[in-house]
């Protein structure tokens, strides 16, 4: 009797015509969006002006130019991948904050690339920062439950960051953070997790320290928050359970409380709410599966799909509104929306945000025969994953 396991050869099969078909798309995809190849892989993205700053799984933090797609900044340091990165300026100093999974967070001067200091923040890989500029405060969330604050008003050279209070409420690792000021000692933040469960919570600053009072408990995800925004009272989700949810927060109205629901085919990496950006046009950008969906949300009762674009050969993971700045030969200088999108397959693409809500149709697939592009070589790292983070890594890279 054959003692052949099976099941083993149909996921090996799965993944061998997954794979094919990927090295198609990638050919017939390789020009669209006019794609910026990374060395590695993009966790995070964050624009500034006309710069993209990107948290590497190479370990590193890259500045790049969305024009030239050049890079013009590479801060090294960290030795494990960086998730995370966020932004902070005072008394005309710019600091530019990161997380790892080698569990700490690190400080730089944006202008110098220097190094000023390192945390050792959490016992297990930091997923999400987040600053709160009114505040001075910085807040980090991570693979170890925990929720932790950091005082932003001395930083200082070799000096770690001082721990301003914490909270360990979670029962799985925090991905994503969001927050709205309220006064200079009292702010309300979210904190969801890998299970779906999002916490809101009150914070009052007493003695130097921020006291943490649970609000209530969302629960209306089945699994994984990827991607959360907080603004216009409203909370914008984007979970594996194939769905961008939007509740109120703080209405009087029990209706506004129910969460209105965006159903996708696939899990949803990341979304981009343009109602809570500077334009608060009523659409919403998300990213599921290799493509890029638009909608139009001036009824939440009954959003309305705009359009798909097939955007990248592998997972969207990062979508960021980029207010591209030209100037013409006029002399003038033109302001125009677009979309930055980052994905699994190494590259990042630009769209204008007009072409996404309203997309031409797709071009016919190819016939020719297929050749994937050649990766770009990665740069020298001395950085070596454990087998725990080689795990994770695998599952963040191939989530199908």
């Amino acid at each position: 009797m054959s003692n052949v396991d099976n099941s083993n050869l149909m996921v090996s099969e799965a993944h061998l015509i997954l794979d094919h078909s990927r090295k198609e798309k990638a050919e017939r995809t390789k020009d669209i969006g006019s794609p910026i190849q990374l060395p590695g892989k993009a966790l995070a993205v964050h624009v500034l002006k006309n710069d993209a700053w990107i948290a590497e799984n190479t370990t590193v933090i890259r500045k790049l130019d969305l024009e030239t797609g050049k890079t013009l900044q590479i801060y090294r340091g960290h030795t494990g991948p960086v998730t995370s990165i966020a932004f902070f300026e005072r008394d005309g100093r710019k600091f530019l904050f990161s997380g790892s999974w080698d569990m700490t967070i690190k400080i730089w001067n944006r202008d110098t690339k220097d190094l000023i200091s390192s945390t050792e923040g959490h016992t297990d890989f930091v997923k999400t920062l987040l600053v709160v500029p009114s505040l001075q405060l910085l807040i980090s969330g991570s693979s170890d439950k925990i929720v932790r604050f950091w005082d932003l008003s001395t930083i200082s050279a070799d000096q770690p960051l001082r721990s301003v209070g914490s909270i360990s409420s979670h029962t799985r690792p925090v991905e994503c953070l969001a927050a709205g000021a309220v006064s200079s000692t009292e702010f309300e933040l979210c904190t969801a997790d890998t299970m779906g469960v999002i916490k809101v919570w009150s914070l009052h600053k007493t003695d130097g320290r921020w006291k943490s009072s649970l609000k209530y408990e969302l629960n209306h995800h089945r699994t994984r928050i990827n991607d959360m925004y907080y603004g216009n009272a409203q909370l914008w989700t984007a979970s594996a359970d194939d769905t961008v949810q939007v509740v109120a927060l703080n209405s009087a109205s029990e209706a506004d409380k129910i969460p209105r629901l965006i159903a996708h085919p696939t899990a949803v990496r990341c979304l981009l709410p343009i109602s809570l950006t500077d334009l608060a046009e009523p659409y919403l950008i998300t990213g599921a599966d290799d493509s890029i969906r638009s909608y139009d949300i001036s009824s939440l009762q009954e959003p309305d799909l705009l359009g798909v674009v097939d955007a990248h050969w592998h997972d969207v993971t990062e979508l960021r509104l980029w207010m591209r700045t030209t100037s013409g030969d006029d002399g003038q200088i033109r302001v125009e929306p677009w979309v930055i999108s980052a994905s699994l397959d190494g590259t990042l693409r630009k769209w204008r945000l007009s072409e996404l809500l309203s997309p031409p149709p797709p071009p016919p697939a190819s016939k020719q025969p297929s050749v994937p592009p050649v990766p770009a070589v990665p740069e020298e790292s001395d950085f070596q994953m454990t087998e725990e983070e080689e795990r994770e890594l695998a599952e963040l890279m191939d989530s199908d």
